[in-house]
């Protein structure tokens, strides 16, 4: 789960992250704006979220647990 806030309007909505992709499209339920990723970003929760998606959250775990 992450917090997504438009960055338009400000609204903010916990939202269910799919587990296995990235979601590239948000449409804001306020003021229907419709979100996408901020260059360098894979989906709308990197950029948006509370959290980053979890093949992100997958990725730097395993890199970063190793690293020293």
């Amino acid at each position: 789960m992450s917090v997504l806030t438009c960055p338009e309007c400000g609204h903010a909505k916990t939202e269910f992250m799919p587990t296995d992709a990235c979601q590239w499209f948000y449409e804001c339920e306020k003021c229907q704006a419709v979100l996408r990723p901020k260059p360098g970003d894979c989906c709308v929760y990197c950029s948006y979220g509370t959290v980053p998606c979890p093949p992100v959250q997958e990725g730097s775990q395993s890199s970063s647990g190793k690293a020293s």
